[in-house]
């Protein structure tokens, strides 16, 4: 190869041509467009602002939104994770910012001290992003899940408002009504079921542009401010007067941007898993900094607090096309729209009840996504049941009985009065307390505490055999543990799991063989209250249906058969149950030599996380 050889660039860095990086961007925008301007509609028409306002507060998000998208796809210095991001009003803020609204009146008053809040939340997370970045270990997905799934359910009463007619004075009993809400709805799901690629991406959009022109049809509907809008019209910093800073609106923005943060991050190791791309620490730091400075920058102009959209992280995989450059042509395409009030005006003139039906579907697709990721969460382990349990329960509890708040004091009613802010703040708190600190109260809910070192040093053979022997599996685990035993005292924990290690790898061929042959199967059965069921259930594996568990029982058994062994996979490693699939199917090309050596890794990373399990560091 000659040394002027030119590097192959990263799809991810490719830069597409011009009339590519059209069409892709305005794809991305008319994916993401009912989803962008829906938290200033619901915004406005809680805390009682006028049409004109509603209009400049939807001119200023979608112009807003084109800045942070900028700002995260292309990036600069320590700001921006370079993938393809857009970036959109975080869906988590709408509760909390009608709370603080309503708080100090309503109106424009309720909008600068909300936007106050937001600039100093937004400041505060571009500040503690480096730190927060450090903190991953704190949000895995039981709380990650959690905390989407709350998003969702706690939004459907707002979706629910607007289909009755929503503002001051809904009337359920209103036949149009409930014919417009459910036939848009309707029409998102028919769309999404007859058609794929651009079109169902774009499904949402359709059945409010739809729904919208039957109800002006029909007399319900007018668009009078779009001849009172004008063509060009710009934000300026502050246009509905300087802002107002109240503690209690503060610290519940930032809590907002600390659950805002946790769902940023899920978004940015999803894309790059979609575009082949390592995530770490660094990375996950420049995605908060951009949705800090992005926040900072809504806050002066007139906008709202910014987060990824996963909207738009499913349309990357679903085109395939990885290009940042086409969420930075998305981000110039938003600018644009963002400086003609007459756009803002149109979909302003939206009816309450065709909102309604489309943000049924928007709203409850987030908890569908929530879902998925608490799919991977190990409910045989009890303590998940209680964190999950607990944080949606009082999410709905507040959601559902919102003058709950009047009964505490005034600085906690901001909190109190959100069932996203209270039942993310309970995730997070309870993930800390039972995975994290070491109370005696734990051993109700876990089965005991984790074994000390004193303890381990003061056990007789049989007692060190019958601890330890959970690390790996079967008959022949007995004479591995016991062999470990033989390095007893040991000085901490690292040099008792090294000892497991040594005799792991050290014993017999045969006793090495006699003891990957103990390990089940995938796709056989297993007790419930086992150490692989347990493994199993890390990754789904225990709710499989019966084709997806024919595929498991297919691969172990071809594996089984060339090799004389089952097919072992530490589990808690591999996260997805497509990627178990594709590496067996590639292992199963190995020589025997080389899967006896693999085999013994992943008993060796399987003992290592039950050991992590069962032993104080």
């Amino acid at each position: 190869m000659r040394a002027t050889a030119k590097r192959r660039v990263h799809p991810v860095d490719e830069v597409l041509p011009v009339g590519k990086l059209a069409v892709y961007g305005f794809q991305h925008v008319l994916a993401f467009y009912a989803g962008a301007v829906i938290v200033p509609i619901l915004l406005a028409g809680a805390i009682g602002l006028s049409e004109r306002e509603l209009i400049h507060l939807i001119n200023a998000d979608l112009f807003t939104c084109g800045i942070a998208s900028i700002i995260q796809s292309v990036g600069f210095w320590k700001v921006g994770v370079r993938l393809p991001l857009l970036q959109g009003v975080t869906f988590t803020a709408v509760s909390p910012m009608i709370a603080i609204g309503m708080a100090a009146g309503g109106g424009t008053e309720g909008l600068l001290v909300i936007y106050g809040s937001v600039i100093v939340a937004g400041l505060a997370t571009f500040f503690v992003a480096p730190f927060f970045s450090k903190l991953i270990r704190f949000f895995p997905p039981v709380v990650t899940g959690t905390v989407i799934t709350i998003i969702g359910i706690a939004l459907l009463p707002v979706a629910a408002l607007d289909a009755v007619g929503g503002g001051a004075h809904p009337d359920p009993t209103n036949a149009r009504n409930l014919a417009y809400a459910l036939g848009t709805l309707l029409l998102i799901v028919a769309i999404q079921r007859l058609f794929r690629g651009f079109m169902a991406t774009v499904a949402v959009l359709v059945g409010l542009v739809i729904g919208t022109l039957v109800a002006w049809a029909l007399g319900d509907a007018t668009f009078a401010a779009v001849a009172d809008s004008g063509w060009i019209g710009v934000t300026t910093p502050f246009y509905f007067g300087l802002p107002k800073f109240t503690v209690a609106a503060i610290v519940s923005m930032v809590v907002v941007m600390l659950i805002t943060a946790v769902e940023t991050t899920g978004d940015v190791f999803a894309t790059g898993e979609i575009v082949d791309k390592r995530i770490g620490r660094e990375d996950i730091a420049r995605a908060l900094r951009a949705d800090g400075l992005a926040t900072t920058i809504g806050g002066v102009l007139n906008s709202f607090p910014y987060t990824c959209f996963a909207e738009n992280v499913g349309l990357v995989r679903l085109t395939r096309v990885q290009s940042r450059y086409v969420v930075a042509s998305a981000g110039v395409i938003m600018i644009l729209i963002g400086l003609v009030p007459k756009a803002g005006a149109i979909v302003a003139g939206i009816p309450h009840p065709v909102l309604g039906g489309a943000a049924f579907a928007m709203f409850a697709t987030v908890a569908v996504v929530g879902i998925q990721t608490l799919s991977r969460v190990d409910f045989h382990d009890h303590r998940n049941v209680v964190i999950v349990g607990t944080s949606v329960g009082l999410a709905v509890f507040v959601t559902v009985q919102p003058d709950v708040a009047k009964a505490v004091p005034e600085w906690a009613q901001v909190i109190l009065g959100s069932g996203i802010t209270l039942g993310s703040l309970t995730a997070i708190v309870l993930n800390v307390v039972f995975h994290h600190l070491r109370p005696r109260v734990a051993a109700a809910v876990t089965g005991g505490p984790k074994v000390r070192l004193d303890e381990v040093n003061a056990m007789s053979r049989d007692e060190f055999v019958a601890t330890f022997g959970t690390l790996f599996e079967g008959d022949a685990r007995t004479a591995v543990v016991g062999r470990a035993f033989a390095g007893e005292p040991f000085s901490d924990a690292e040099a008792l799991r090294t000892a497991f290690q040594e005799a792991l790898h050290t014993a017999p061929p045969e006793q090495q063989r006699a003891l990957m042959a103990d390990y089940p199967d995938l796709g056989a059965d297993v007790g419930e209250d086992t150490e692989s069921c347990r493994d199993r259930s890390a990754v789904g594996l225990t709710r499989l249906t019966e084709e997806e568990n024919a595929e498991f029982v297919a691969l172990a058994t071809a594996y089984r058969e060339r090799f004389g062994i089952p097919l072992i996979v530490c589990l808690r490693e591999v996260g997805k149950r497509d990627h178990i699939l594709r590496a067996g199917r590639l292992r199963l090309t190995n020589a025997p030599a080389q899967e006896h050596a693999a085999a013994l890794v992943e008993i060796a990373k399987v003992a290592n996380h039950r050991f992590a399990d069962l032993v104080k560091g």
